[in-house]
Parts: C-alpha cells; sequence; structure tokens
C-alpha cells in the first residue's frame, strides 16, 4: 500500500513538475531558466533575455492590432470602355427661390426673417393680391414654393437630347434648399434612364435658359439666404442619389455658353469596415413634430411637403439652425458605393454682337435683356468609358495573423502549438490541485485492482 502512494505521489509530481514541463517545452528559454538546485547568474541572465523578447514581442503585437483597427486602405484606379452609357441626372435651380411678381404682402411677412424685411421698409415693387387658399389651413411650404417659384415653361426656351427636341415634359420637380428645382432624366414616373452611344458635344444636353432677372427679390439686408448672384445651379448626379445641389452643385452664368464635359466615376470601398454604410439613417425636421427618422437626405423640404406644414405664426426655422441640428443628430456617413461625375468646364460669351439682334427679336425681348437673361448650358459625355476608383483594406486578418506569428517565432520562438502545451499543462495543474487525495487514490487502486484480475484471468487461460 506505501508503494503504491509513493507510485501516485510521483504521477502528481511528474503531472505538475515545472521543471520537467519547462525541459521539453518548445518555447525557447525555458529550459534554461528552470533547472534542477538553486538560481544561478547564468539562469538570471537567461531569464532577462527572455523577459527582454517577451516585452518586445507583446509590443509589436499591440503595434500591428492598433494598426489592423486603423482601417488602413489602398485605392485601384482603373479605365474601362463601354459601348453605350446611362446618361446622368442632371437637376438647375435658380438661385433666386421665389418670383417677385408671386410674392404678396402676407408671403413677405413670412419671409422677413430670411430676407431682412421688417415692416415699413419701402418695398420697391407692388405686391401681388393674397393668395386663394382657405384660412384656416397653415401655410403649406409645397404649396408655397410650387406657386411663387421660377416655372420651367416659362424658363426653358430650347432642349435637345442628342440632336432630339425635348420639353418640360422630360424634367421633374425637385424640392431643395434652393426651393423648387428641375432634374433632367430622373428615372422617375416609369420613364426608363436615357442612353448615350458617343461622346463629345452634340450627343449629350443642352438647353437654353431665361433666368428672369426682373423677377430677382429685392436685398434689404444680409443674411444667410441672401443672394448677391444671378444664374443657376447645376449638378449633374446619379438616377439613384437625391441632389445635393447647395453643397455640390456649379454655377452657371447668364450671358455664356457653358461647356461640361463629364467622366463617370465609380467609387466603392470594401465594406463598412472602411467608415461606410449601405442604408444610412437621418433625419427631417418639421416643426410640428420635430426630428423624426429618414433616410439619409439633405432635402430641405421632402416631396409634397409632408409633414413640412407651418403655419404664419410660427417662425421659419433658420437654415443654421438646420445644419447645427444635422450635425448633431444626423451623422450621415459615406455610402460604400458611389457614382460620382468627374467634370471640366469651358465657356464663351452669348449673344454675339452678329446675334443679339436676332435673338432679341425671336423672344420678343431687348437686346440688354438678352445679354443679361440668356444662358446656354451643353452638358456631355468626353467620352464613352468610365474611371473605376475602389478601395480596400491594406491590412488584411492574414497579413496581421502572418506578423503576429513572425514576431513570437522571432523573439520567443513559439507557435500555436506551443500555446497549446502550456494551456495543457495549466490543466494538469488544476486538474490535481481540484482532485482529492481520497478520489484519487480510491480511482488508482480501482485501477491497479483490474488490472490484477486482468493478469489472473491471462494465467488461467496459458494454463
Amino acid at each position: 500500500q506505501e508503494e503504491e502512494e509513493e507510485e501516485e505521489e510521483e504521477d502528481a509530481r511528474a503531472a505538475t513538475d515545472f521543471v520537467a514541463f519547462a525541459s521539453s517545452c518548445t518555447l525557447h528559454g525555458l529550459s534554461h531558466i528552470f533547472v534542477e538546485g538553486s538560481l544561478g547568474a547564468r539562469q538570471a541572465l537567461w531569464a532577462l533575455a527572455f523577459l527582454l523578447s517577451l516585452s518586445v514581442f507583446l509590443y509589436q503585437v499591440a503595434d500591428r492590432i492598433v494598426y489592423y483597427l486603423e482601417y488602413h486602405h489602398v485605392t485601384l484606379l482603373s479605365e474601362e470602355d463601354s459601348p453605350e452609357m446611362t446618361f446622368p441626372a442632371v437637376t438647375f435651380c435658380n438661385i433666386n427661390r421665389v418670383r417677385l411678381s408671386q410674392l404678396s404682402h402676407e408671403d413677405l411677412l413670412y419671409l422677413a426673417p430670411l430676407v431682412d424685411y421688417e415692416p415699413g421698409m419701402e418695398l420697391g415693387f407692388a405686391p401681388a393680391p393674397p393668395a386663394l387658399e382657405d384660412d384656416e389651413e397653415p401655410l403649406n411650404l409645397y404649396g408655397f414654393f410650387n406657386r411663387t417659384c421660377h416655372q420651367l415653361e416659362d424658363m426653358l426656351l430650347s432642349c435637345s437630347y442628342r440632336g432630339q427636341e425635348c420639353g418640360p415634359g422630360d424634367f421633374a420637380a425637385v424640392f431643395t434648399r434652393y426651393g423648387k428645382c428641375y432634374t433632367f432624366n430622373a428615372g422617375q414616373d416609369g420613364k426608363p434612364r436615357l442612353i448615350t452611344m458617343k461622346g463629345g458635344t452634340g450627343n449629350g444636353l443642352e438647353i437654353m435658359l431665361d433666368i428672369q432677372q426682373d423677377e430677382y427679390l429685392p436685398v434689404w439686408g444680409e443674411t444667410d439666404e441672401t443672394s448677391f448672384e444671378a444664374g443657376i445651379k447645376v449638378q449633374i448626379h446619379s438616377q439613384d442619389e437625391p441632389p445635393l445641389i447647395d453643397q455640390l452643385g456649379f454655377g452657371v452664368a447668364p450671358g455664356f455658353q457653358t461647356f461640361v464635359s463629364c467622366q463617370e466615376q465609380r467609387v466603392g470601398t470594401g465594406g463598412g469596415d472602411l467608415g461606410c454604410s449601405l442604408l444610412h439613417r437621418c433625419g427631417v425636421w418639421t416643426p410640428h413634430v420635430g426630428w423624426r427618422g429618414g433616410y439619409c437626405s439633405a432635402l430641405g423640404i421632402p416631396p409634397g411637403g409632408l409633414g413640412f406644414s407651418i403655419s404664419p405664426s410660427h417662425s421659419c426655422p433658420c437654415p443654421d439652425f438646420l445644419v447645427e441640428k444635422d450635425n448633431e443628430y444626423c451623422i450621415c456617413e459615406m455610402p460604400c458605393n458611389v457614382t460620382r461625375y468627374g467634370k471640366e468646364l469651358s465657356m464663351v460669351k452669348i449673344p454675339s454682337k452678329a446675334s443679339a439682334k436676332y435673338l432679341a427679336k425671336k423672344y420678343n425681348k431687348s437686346e440688354q435683356y438678352i445679354g443679361e437673361n440668356i444662358l446656354v448650358l451643353d452638358i456631355f459625355f468626353e467620352a464613352l468609358n468610365y474611371e473605376t476608383i475602389e478601395q480596400k483594406k491594406a491590412y488584411e486578418v492574414a497579413g496581421l495573423l502572418g506578423d503576429i506569428g513572425g514576431q513570437m517565432g522571432l523573439f520567443i520562438g513559439a507557435s500555436i502549438l506551443t500555446v497549446l502545451e502550456i494551456f495543457d499543462y495549466a490543466y494538469e495543474v488544476i486538474k490535481h490541485r481540484l482532485c482529492g487525495r481520497a478520489k484519487c487514490r480510491k480511482n488508482h487502486k480501482r485501477n491497479n485492482t483490474d488490472k490484477g484480475v486482468a493478469l489472473s484471468m491471462d494465467d488461467v487461460k496459458r494454463h
């Protein structure tokens, strides 16, 4: 019985002896640190070298993990040809939001905070009669801008796409910070998106517009909404995106024909890890409801004016306030896939001296009016090709694991199997600590008894 107990103790010591584990472990340096006998100078130097190597290894691992979590990316640029391309949507807005001839005294009082008008100031024009609306109904911004804005039928003098005539029916109304704007080739109401099969002038959209400067509001003071310019704002964008014309639009001045040569650019990112979002949430401000969720949009006025009815007694929210609320409550991430259009602009003066009289006679206007109000916009593809700009992660998981494995092998000579060895040793130690002596001895005796019985049976069979 004493021999059995000694054997059991020897087995437990062999399983939990750290010196024995260090001598057989593949982790470099342990076999030189943990040896039989007392600790000497040689073991101390080995321990110092091991701790320094381990510290450098852990520092490199932390540095690689931090670098991975920064999501660095590389950009791949390529150019591809196409036999035909979808023509982009073209949105334009008159910089003047409200026509002077349609502005009643009540409308002017409503707009007073935006144009810095105070009652008693000289108007300089005769106000229009009040609109025939139900007095009990609050003023609706959709109806207000739809009634007072520059109408496309009055502004559009001529329109052609790829040499074929087009008209107001080919444009869709859209409401932005500039009020009511118009989009060509919007792809809405079941209309197919237009395509082009050639590049260059004459194979895109050409429109002639009258900006109607005589309908511009007077300037009573300087506010964030005061405009000293005359002309239109234009944005070339994909049909899948709303126009952000107040931020991304470019200006076109009267008295010039502006040529816009564009190239489609398809920008893609590697996914949400690079800070993009497939569906991004945002908010729409409504004075009666407050902030309510909606898909990310910079449209100041939703189509139809849903949820955006304001009575004249309410003060119209300042655009700066909207921007402040948007920055605080509405953080819109960059979408993962974006189609944008690079542009090159050039312009020539219109009308020439030779054509001024003809245009004045054709449109029944004076030569001065033609020079101050008429503009021509020509938008076309430079060539039938597009650029793909793709952003990919510069540091993948495979690279991270490779760097960690390389640092592990260089500094401590370990691998994944070494980590498993350490866990296996820890398991053996915990098992023998938790296992009671009586239970372990009982199991040991039972095992020995079974072995003895098996040997006796073998002896019987042999005899």
